[in-house]
């Protein structure tokens, strides 16, 4: 037997180790991402939904601060906030899901 061909074994072997420990400590998933992709897009028209009309209350709570002269600020402002969070919850969330495709 050559020298070189038990040398490969080795190697081979060795690299079927390293490939096992990695293996070994794999990440398990967690229930965010084992979500099926169905349920992942309702969940997100659900916010998408909630969202627009969020977006609606806030422009009308501004509209009736200048035009109907009503004092609406702070449930314009609150809405506003959070119409905001769930954008960025909303946008989020779509990225970590379906980025990678």
């Amino acid at each position: 037997m050559p020298v070189n061909q038990g040398v490969a074994e080795v190697s081979q072997d060795s690299d079927r180790g390293v490939m096992e420990d990695f293996r070994r400590d794999e990440i398990i998933l967690g229930e965010a991402v084992k979500i099926d992709d169905q349920r992942k897009h309702t969940i997100l028209f659900i916010m998408g939904v909630t969202l627009l009309i969020l977006i609606i209350a806030t422009a009308g709570l501004g509209i009736s601060m200048v035009l109907l002269d009503k004092q609406v600020f702070v449930a314009h402002m609150i809405t506003a906030g959070l119409t905001v969070t769930l954008a960025i919850a909303h946008a989020v969330a779509s990225m970590v899901w379906f980025f990678p495709f």
